[in-house]
């Protein structure tokens, strides 16, 4: 070794490289995220809750989601689809900003570009509201600040790996502190979170719908008779209550519309555009009508049909204070919250069948979920095409001009609703003791009404059952029969034939693209 080489002193090595817990990046990922939709949801509060980023995802999911995808949602959770949507989401994103911290152990840069990405896919979302206008762009604004300095702030805090054996002093950092930072940013995004969620309470039409009071029809539907359900039989009661009414929308949120801000215009291929204030339809004489909706996606056997005392104004009035030009196809109805239906003019104005723009059910305002503080009602169509809720702008147009919500995604244009029957007790796979065993159900044909319903064992030869009496075309009706079931077990089916002399199809069919056919059919075993 030459002089030279003993006095060059060795290059000083490389500082060694730190990097966050595998945990604790990962941790760090998902505190930003909860940190970053609580921000949002605070301030989504003062504007709308439709701008929370996170809910303004979830409607764009279901906007985007395939028909029957969506349709398989509604079919096997119900009511609860919705919940299931952003349930899933919530998972899906919480793995993500979770993949994000780990990938940012080497640099804070994948987590913030993906923190960076989740604010500007919220902006998107609710850019693209209906409901909404440029200021409430500031909740993803806020949720993407918030996102990024929480997880910058806690990526520098979180406790670290050493490539070389190193002490925790000359880190700087320790568990402590980082769970401290962590639940405090925990703590505060469940305070932001609640904030939001309170400070939108503020907002709802509760009380503008208790300060409605009862509504009194100057002309009120029939009195239902005893007789026109078999309750104790096993059958629903005629009339749904207003808490079981089935529910079947698109909306994450209830729309909280107040009566004061409620109006609706009433334009397009009219003489005269109209618009209405809730006190110019509150203080008309008010019409009660019975009907019975069903939602095109009720499945045979189905649940997702309902009766109501419906409260309101003649819709074929308001067409007619209008004046409807010649050429007109679709009433182009848009909600609140911007989801849209086409009702056909001929069916709007055909006092017989007796659409309306109503305001009540049983008796009492719309509740919120159902419409408040108006809906439309057309009898003996499905909901899609004609039971807009929370309805705000009635555009009369033509097919051609203005494509729907449920056209634009493959269902039919037109929607009368098919007949059909089911069986309600006794349910599927019960047991029940062989000889003589009841079976009730309802049958339904809206505007056309109940001639028959039969029933069969096994694929032996029908029987007609007892009808409930007809309250009127556009209800349903009950039925409820005796059959003799011997020892085993046994299939029975039901069908209904309506007033045109109609038969159900025993040909099974989907919901799509305009309502499910077949014979509903229950298997029981006697013993």
């Amino acid at each position: 070794m030459t002089a030279t080489e003993l006095d060059t002193p060795e290059a000083p090595s490389a500082p060694p490289r730190a990097r966050p817990r595998f945990f604790a990046a990962a941790f760090t990922g998902v505190l930003a995220l909860a940190a970053a939709l609580a921000a949002g949801h605070l301030v989504a509060g003062f504007i709308s809750i439709n701008a929370s980023p996170y809910l303004a995802v979830g409607n764009g999911a279901i906007d985007l989601t395939p028909v029957e995808l969506k349709d398989f949602a509604v079919r096997t959770f119900g009511t609860y689809d919705k919940l299931v949507l952003l349930g899933s989401m919530a998972v899906v994103m919480v793995l993500a900003a979770a993949l994000a911290g780990v990938l940012s152990r080497r640099s804070p840069i994948p987590g913030t570009i993906v923190i960076v990405l989740f604010g500007l896919i919220g902006g998107f979302a609710v850019s693209q509201r209906p409901d909404l206008t440029v200021v409430a762009l500031l909740a993803p604004i806020a949720s993407l600040v918030v996102g990024v300095a929480v997880f910058l702030l806690l990526h520098r805090i979180a406790p670290r790996v050493w490539r070389e054996p190193e002490s925790d002093e000359k880190t700087g950092t320790s568990r402590r502190s980082f769970l401290l930072g962590g639940a405090g940013v925990a703590v505060g995004a469940g305070a932001l979170g609640l904030g939001g969620q309170l400070i939108s309470t503020t907002r709802d039409a509760t009380a503008s719908r208790e300060a409605v009071g009862k509504l009194v029809p100057a002309r009120t539907a029939p009195m239902i008779p005893a007789d026109a359900d078999f309750a104790k039989l096993g059958t629903p009661p005629f009339l749904t209550p207003n808490d079981k009414f089935y529910r079947v929308d698109t909306a994450l949120s209830v729309p909280q519309v107040r009566t004061e801000d409620w109006s609706l215009r009433l334009h397009g291929m009219v003489d005269r555009e109209v618009r209405y204030s809730y006190n110019d339809i509150r203080n008309r004489p008010l019409v009660e009508r019975t009907v019975t909706m069903t939602c095109v996606s009720n499945e045979v056997g189905g649940d997702y049909v309902s009766t109501s005392n419906f409260i309101g104004v003649d819709l074929a009035d308001l067409l007619a204070e209008a004046g409807v030009k010649p050429g007109a196809e679709q009433l182009f109805c848009t909600s609140v919250d911007g989801w849209t239906s086409g009702t056909p003019v001929a069916a709007a104005q055909d006092r017989g069948r007796g659409a309306m723009l109503a305001i009540g059910m049983n008796g009492e305002p719309l509740p919120l979920e159902h419409g408040f503080p108006a809906r439309l009602v057309t009898p003996g169509l499905y909901g899609y095409v004609s039971a807009t809720k929370w309805v705000v702008d009635i555009e009369v147009t033509t097919w051609a001009a203005r494509q729907a919500y449920w056209l634009k995604r493959s269902w039919s244009q037109e929607a009368p609703i098919k007949t059909e029957s089911r069986i309600d007790t006794h349910r599927g796979f019960a047991n029940v003791q062989k000889g003589k065993v009841r079976v009730a159900g309802v049958a339904w044909a809206q505007h056309t009404g109940i001639e028959k319903v039969e029933v069969r064992i096994d694929q032996g030869p029908w029987q007609q059952t007892t009808l409930s009496k007809e309250v009127n075309l556009n209800t349903w009706r009950m039925w409820w029969t005796e059959i003799d079931l011997p020892a085993g077990v046994h299939q029975v089916f039901c069908r209904a034939t309506d007033k045109s002399g109609y038969t159900q199809t025993d040909q099974r069919a989907g919901t799509v693209p305009n309502g499910a056919t077949g014979w509903h059919n229950v298997t029981f075993t006697a013993a």
